[in-house]
């Protein structure tokens, strides 16, 4: 593991500045009553409605249980063997939360290949649970033992006559909190690079998935649902203090997007972005990039890897989530009068 090298010394020399200049400010501003504070940064014409720039208007953040913990990226290998995936998989778990991780997450498709073919023949039925499902059942009793939060990456799901890529967040009881479907499936044909059809077995999700959990509101996407900013910007309007994106990017898309588009997911909607990849297997079908890697909310890269297989353990702060939104009071400054995000599930069940 590196943590962020070049990308944090960059942030950090463009945050220095701002806050070696504007240390009396901050203090002055933590003097005064939050609500004059938030009445001078709202400062805006009445005419721009930011507050319709979300519809229906955004919640506000809540307190998080915790401000203030350790999360840990477990960037596995994967092989063709279901059952040592599985305990290679509850190892990597066991470990990070001896070193403290409050909050563990796993790659995408961590208990088979990442193929069409492969698919249909790892699925697993979650509803039946038990021999139908033994990823499922490993993540939910080792959730409970440790006490911990967990977003258990993807697996593939059979339900009914369908498939889907499917990320199951567990709580520190070892109940299911909540089941995100893939919304956006990975169907790309950059020639002579790469050509990928999820389509071709897998179903699309239907819902976007915001927990409530022991260490805070996490919106859910996974790989491909990184690229579509919309769902990210829905996540934040119901109040996710952090965003988490298993994911499997490419050899070709990896190095160009890959940290790019954690970036911008977290920098856009100040809040925190975590993603886990699969370490990279050369001799695999499809060869993952890596580098799973924890960003926060002004897009500073706070720790990331390489491509072999490892465990990032990294601190989330809250607190900064709050301070990065004094610096840039976006919410205060978007324009309702010009544009609108409609959160279609929140505005139906009003």
């Amino acid at each position: 593991m590196r943590a962020a090298a070049t990308s944090t010394s960059t942030a950090a020399a463009l945050l220095a500045p701002r806050l070696t200049c504007s240390a009396s400010r901050a203090r002055l501003l933590s003097s005064r009553p939050p609500l004059r504070r938030i009445s001078v940064m709202a400062a805006a014409p009445s005419s721009f409605r930011p507050e319709e720039a979300r519809s229906p208007p955004a919640l506000e953040l809540p307190t998080p249980p915790l401000s203030k913990f350790k999360v840990a990226l477990c960037q596995l290998s994967v092989t063709a063997d279901k059952a040592r995936n599985i305990s290679h998989a509850r190892a990597a778990i066991e470990a990070a939360a001896a070193k403290g991780a409050k909050l563990v997450l796993l790659p995408e498709i961590w208990n088979g290949p990442y193929s069409n073919d492969s698919f249909p023949e790892y699925a697993e039925d979650i509803e039946a649970g038990g021999d139908a499902a033994p990823s499922f059942s490993m993540m939910s009793e080792v959730a409970r033992s440790l006490q911990i939060t967990l977003v258990g990456g993807s697996i593939a799901e059979r339900s009914n006559n369908n498939l889907y890529n499917t990320c199951c967040i567990f709580g520190s009881d070892g109940k299911l909190k909540g089941k995100h479907r893939k919304i956006h499936l990975f169907d790309i044909d950059i020639p002579g690079k790469i050509t990928f059809k999820e389509s071709k077995t897998l179903t699309a999700g239907q819902n976007p998935t915001v927990v409530d959990t022991d260490v805070g509101r996490i919106g859910i996407g996974i790989c491909y649902d990184i690229r579509f900013q919309e769902l990210a910007m829905l996540y934040a309007a119901r109040g996710a203090h952090l965003l988490c994106y298993p994911g499997a990017f490419n050899m070709t898309t990896g190095p160009l997007h890959w940290e790019l588009l954690q970036r911008a997911r977290a920098a856009d909607n100040q809040l925190f972005v975590a993603t886990c990849g699969p370490a990279r297997d050369a001799s695999a079908g499809y060869v993952a990039w890596g580098h799973s890697t924890l960003v926060g909310p002004f897009g500073e890269v706070i720790a990331t890897t390489e491509h072999e297989e490892t465990t990032i353990i990294a601190e989330i702060d809250y607190s900064l989530i709050e301070q990065r939104r004094q610096f840039l009071p976006l919410q205060y400054q978007r324009r309702g009068d010009l544009y609108q995000l409609v959160d279609v599930q929140r505005l139906g069940s009003q």
